[in-house]
């Protein structure tokens, strides 16, 4: 009888574990909390390294912090002093050129740069990966080159234009304002051209041929083709392009700083550059968040336009 007794309870202690092995696989398989698991790891990654520092930033704008003092809460004083500084409405309009020209480079001859990929069909992966090549090498370090090729005292720019008689004299590359817009301009084009380039023949390579057969044996030629068919089908993408590719360009920070510092004559200061000149080098913490909080509004209403062309192209009727 008491062997029975202890079998039986035996028995009783190996269904209650049987019952919480059950109950913790059952935790552990079902979505929502293999969902929180594996959100969790990033969601405190952007609560420390997004949300914290935003939040920081956005109590530094409200205040007159400077470096070695906190400062105190001053409201929106920051912001008032920017519309009416000359610097900052020049750094506003240095965006806005800098960007649209950029973006309207890029997107020209990175669509011009994926129809050529799309035709090549001998050395293709090696072609396609030579192509990222600005894109992965390090900003700083491509750009140090560029500034060694603008460079007055070794520009090897004007050396290869004195040499083949194009001018006779050096270009003031860096040195001249509008020169040095052009020239930045120039490197971020360069430097985002393959992006664009393999993400829209990403998008070429998903069109299926027969469309093309069928315009063709419609009458539409190359352009016809291009416009009616090519264009269309990607819109998605190069809307998608543009949206990310307008982010990046407004808060570039490596190239303007390494070629100009934002000079000359504050003609190529960036909303990035201008606020590292203004909370790092003069001390004036609160100045420089403002100037940086100033592009958020400015990201968001772009990020809403571009969201909502992203919407309508890619509905279909």
């Amino acid at each position: 009888m008491q062997l029975k007794t202890l079998n039986g309870d035996a028995a009783k202690v190996a269904v209650r574990g049987d019952g919480h092995a059950r109950a913790l696989s059952d935790v552990l398989v079902s979505d929502a909390s293999v969902a929180y698991t594996f959100v969790a790891p990033a969601f405190f990654l952007l609560l420390f390294l997004v949300a914290y520092p935003f939040a920081l930033s956005v109590w530094f704008s409200l205040s007159d912090a400077r470096v070695g003092d906190a400062g105190g809460f001053i409201g929106l004083d920051n912001f008032q002093r920017l519309l009416t500084s000359s610097i900052f409405l020049q750094t506003l309009q240095n965006s806005i050129v800098f960007t649209a020209l950029a973006l309207g480079l890029k997107t020209v001859f990175g669509m011009a740069l994926a129809l050529l990929l799309f035709r090549i069909t001998y050395f293709k992966r090696l072609i396609r990966g030579a192509v990222l090549l600005p894109f992965i090498v390090p900003t700083a370090l491509s750009t140090l080159v560029w500034w060694w090729m603008f460079e007055p005292l070794y520009s090897v720019l004007n050396w290869t234009l004195r040499a083949l008689h194009v001018v006779n004299h050096d270009i003031p590359w860096l040195p001249d304002p509008y020169l040095a817009m052009f020239s930045v301009i120039l490197v971020n084009t360069w430097r985002g051209l393959p992006f664009f380039a393999i993400t829209l023949l990403a998008g070429l390579v998903a069109i299926p041929r027969e469309l093309y057969e069928a315009a063709e044996s419609d009458g539409a030629g190359p352009i016809g083709r291009f416009w009616h068919v090519t264009v269309p089908l990607v819109k998605p993408v190069l809307a998608v392009v543009i949206l990310f590719s307008t982010i990046f360009t407004l808060a570039d920070f490596n190239i303007v700083y390494v070629l100009t510092k934002g000079g000359p004559m504050n003609m190529t200061h960036l909303f990035a550059t201008y606020s590292f000149a203004l909370g790092m080098q003069s001390g004036q913490i609160g100045q420089g968040a403002a100037v940086s909080l100033f592009l958020f509004p400015i990201l968001l209403a772009v990020v809403f336009v571009q969201l909502r062309v992203v919407r309508k192209s890619t509905t279909y009727e």
